[in-house]
């Protein structure tokens, strides 16, 4: 019930993959294609670097927010699953505390994330970014990685980022050094004085907000970090800042969507929780029979809920109804197996009589079915066979 990954255009070759990912293969092949096509524009290879140490002060939790569950997932999974559904990202370096590296490896196992590779983290920001930077480079005599040409920086708690402004500002740090999303101010910015008074405020049009993601010319912003004062390292935030500090680097700046917001206090779980909620609730996959379906129902229910989901099929095997039945007795086991990667699987058995005016009438009351399950994700219906 998870969104796809989307059209795998951009500016590099496709990273390392899972065997049989038909999809990922073809969209390899399509990214070759577009190569052979346009030889005069080289992709540049591209890395990401995700900085995953911090420990959630802020947010008044023990667990470290990047862990925290969002509908039973960890938050940075789905930061990983954003990233990874870029094809032409190849690699992706994590920089974890040592207390939770195996807590970051189970993650991975679980949801069977792609290109990951794991680091220790700094004990600040600036040097766990460091760290990951350090694993790319080709200077560290045990690093297994190859060196891109470009490497995107994100937080690991920024889950909504997009492929748009990932190639937007990969695309504009291969021609400017750097680039970063930035977007408006929402409220005015100050400077008190020693004593607690105004002292002046910045004019709010002319300012504008850092976000995540930002990218770089590998070797700008490695030897950035190598040229790095301590008080920067220690006290630093802002990756944009230390490429025109030590390497004299005007980064282009690109207007970001509202969407990369940071999940920062514990109120904001909620939100996160809202918005993936509304996102996988907007696509739904039917395994259906399309050669037996002589009614063509599966397409019939289509056309009830296009206008609130979009429907994928998947077509499974003609089997004896017999067959068929037991294969429908055995779904709580599968449901519980696939609930394992979030997914939540429910049987529907619609009822097909002849008359054309009842038929209607089951369809609709299956499509009214199958948008309640995906809008309201209950857990105590999986692996339910219900009767439409």
């Amino acid at each position: 019930m998870e969104p796809g990954p989307p059209g795998c255009s951009g500016p590099a070759e496709p990273g390392p993959r899972s065997r049989g990912a038909d999809r990922e293969a073809s969209a390899a092949v399509s990214s070759r294609a577009r190569a052979e096509a346009e030889p005069q524009r080289r992709a540049p290879a591209v890395a990401a670097v995700l900085p995953a140490g911090g420990s959630g002060e802020r947010m008044g939790v023990r667990t470290p927010k990047q862990f925290c569950a969002v509908l039973g997932r960890p938050l940075i999974s789905y930061t990983l699953q954003a990233l990874e559904r870029v094809c032409w990202i190849k690699d992706i370096v994590v920089a974890v505390t040592r207390e939770n590296m195996e807590v970051m490896k189970g993650i991975i196992q679980r949801y069977q994330h792609q290109r990951i590779s794991l680091v220790e983290a700094g004990v600040t920001r600036h040097r766990s970014i460091f760290s990951g930077l350090k694993a790319l480079a080709q200077d560290q005599p045990d690093s297994q990685l190859s060196k891109p040409e470009v490497v995107i920086i994100h937080d690991a708690v920024r889950p909504f980022v997009e492929e748009d402004i990932l190639l937007k500002v990969v695309t504009a740090a291969k021609e400017h050094g750097a680039a970063g999303a930035i977007r408006p101010l929402v409220s005015t910015v100050i400077c008190p004085s020693a004593d607690g008074c105004l002292d002046q405020s910045l004019e709010r049009a002319r300012h504008r907000a850092s976000e995540m993601p930002q990218a770089f010319l590998f070797d700008v912003i490695y030897e950035a970090y190598q040229q790095c004062s301590d008080y920067d390292l220690e006290f630093g935030t802002e990756c944009l800042h230390l490429a025109l500090k030590y390497c004299h680097i005007k980064a282009k700046l690109v207007e970001g969507s509202p969407d990369l917001w940071k999940v920062t206090y514990k109120r904001d779980l909620y939100a996160a929780e809202s918005i993936i909620k509304e996102r996988i609730s907007q696509q739904i996959c039917m395994v259906m029979d399309t050669k037996e379906d002589e009614e063509h129902v599966g397409h019939r229910l289509e056309e009830m809920l296009k206008n609130e989901l979009s429907v994928h099929f998947l077509d499974c095997k003609s089997v004896p109804f017999g067959q068929k039945m037991e294969n429908l007795m055995q779904i709580r086991e599968f449901a519980k197996e696939v609930k394992q990667r979030n997914i939540l699987l429910c049987g529907l058995l619609i009822y097909y009589p002849q008359d054309e005016q009842k038929l209607q009438d089951s369809l609709r009351q299956g499509a009214t079915i199958i948008g309640t399950l995906i809008k309201e994700r209950n857990s105590g219906l999986v692996g339910q066979l219900l009767v439409a």
